[in-house]
């Protein structure tokens, strides 16, 4: 079973699939995606020193036919496929539905269907091609755990899901998937000075702040999308990223287990703490 679903930023999708009207005949770039290797060379230096890998975009190629019963009815599916796939819109949605699961990334198409001229045919072959800025195929329910749910005095490890803990404030939280994610942190109720650390990468973010009993922290740490933000309560909402200390990282939660701990200046107790976050994939 293969279905795939872009749905644009209007709300609008097209579901492409093994079944009429959108038969999908070939599928490319849903693995492999380029690297780019960064080296450099000194004086006299055998070879090249490594300083890091990066990936570049992914580029997903969809062949395909429109089957339809009529000429007008092929006109409508190609209208559609037009209208939904219009690369002025700017970045979708691309929801892969495999026999290993569900993935979503963000695509844009690269230019609007490619639609060859079949003038008294019912069938009509297709192109697509999406780029996807962000290479890494994402879960499409994101992993939510209120940290403040496990503090208690049971002394056993505990297993939900991915995540493994002790009855506290630290708990450790596994990524399985093949990358960093970006985490979102929410703190809810009052309390001083709130602060997250990643005990295993000995990485924290601080806010210096007291968080009034009405109010939410939100800290996300996704890259170019550095947030800090209190809401009140009653949907208003403000950037509270002055308000950060400057010894913080905006970390993220590396592949494997990670150790977090929470903690305030004044030793709070009816503070909630979520820590949200979706895995990332380089291929499906």
């Amino acid at each position: 079973m293969r279905k795939l679903t872009f749905t644009n930023t209007r709300g609008e999708s097209v579901i492409l699939g093994n079944t009429r009207p959108f038969l999908v005949t070939k599928l490319e770039g849903t693995g492999a995606v380029d690297a780019d290797i960064q080296m450099q060379k000194s004086p006299f230096q055998d070879g090249r020193t490594f300083i890091d890998s990066l990936l570049d975009v992914r580029t997903v190629s969809i062949e395909g036919a429109i089957v339809a019963t009529d000429l007008l009815e092929r006109t409508s599916r190609r209208k559609k496929l037009i209208s939904v796939l219009n690369p002025k819109l700017g970045p979708g949605t691309l929801r892969y539905e495999y026999d290993g699961g569900v993935k979503v990334i963000q695509a844009i198409p690269d230019m609007s269907p490619t639609l060859p001229d079949r003038q008294n045919s019912p069938f009509q072959k297709f192109l697509l091609t999406l780029i996807c800025p962000e290479p890494f195929w994402l879960d499409e329910k994101a992993r939510e755990y209120e940290m403040s749910d496990f503090v208690g005095g049971m002394q056993f490890p505990l297993r939900l899901g991915t995540m493994f803990s002790m009855r506290g404030s630290k708990l450790v939280f596994k990524n399985a998937g093949d990358v960093e994610s970006p985490i979102e942190i929410q703190f809810s109720g009052a309390c001083q000075n709130p602060k997250v650390t990643n005990l295993t990468t000995g990485e924290f973010i601080r806010v210096n702040r007291e968080i009034k009993a009405n109010e939410t922290l939100i800290i996300t740490t996704a890259f170019g999308n550095k947030r800090v933000e209190i809401d009140d309560g009653d949907g208003n909402v403000q950037n509270a990223f002055h308000y950060i200390d400057l010894d913080s990282t905006f970390w993220q939660m590396k592949k494997g287990d990670n150790k977090i701990q929470y903690s305030t200046d004044d030793g709070a107790t009816n503070v909630k703490v979520k820590i949200i976050w979706k895995q990332r994939y380089l291929g499906v």
